[in-house]
């Protein structure tokens, strides 16, 4: 079973730029789909940025043209890069990789708080 572990979060600035990491330890290859989630206080979890194993991506609306998912299998690492960040995007990031012999496993979360 694949394990996740998130870094990269932080404290920016409106407009600033941040890259999250995703380390997933296990069988790598097996990830039908990794992605990136979050949760801001008072709201549901929502989906920003998933990567398929073929490398197809798809974006959340209002991250598109802003945020960039990629991955790389020799590390074993899933990104976010994030630009132009604004305040709304504040909130607890989540690392998801799917797999369909074990489902959906979530990563521990990390902060990313963007100031205004």
């Amino acid at each position: 079973q694949v394990q996740l572990v998130e870094s990269g979060g932080g404290l920016v600035q409106t407009g600033g730029s941040l890259r999250l990491s995703c380390v997933a330890s296990g069988n790598f290859e097996s990830i039908n789909y990794a992605g990136w989630y979050r949760q801001a206080p008072g709201k549901q979890r929502e989906m920003v940025a998933l990567i398929s194993n073929v490398r197809s991506t798809y974006y959340a609306d209002s991250v598109e043209g802003r945020f960039t998912i990629s991955k790389d299998n020799a590390k074993n690492t899933v990104y976010l890069q994030m630009n132009d960040l604004k305040p709304e995007d504040t909130a607890v990031y989540y690392c998801s990789a799917f797999t369909q012999a074990h489902g959906t496993t979530w990563g521990q979360g990390t902060q990313v708080t963007v100031s205004s």
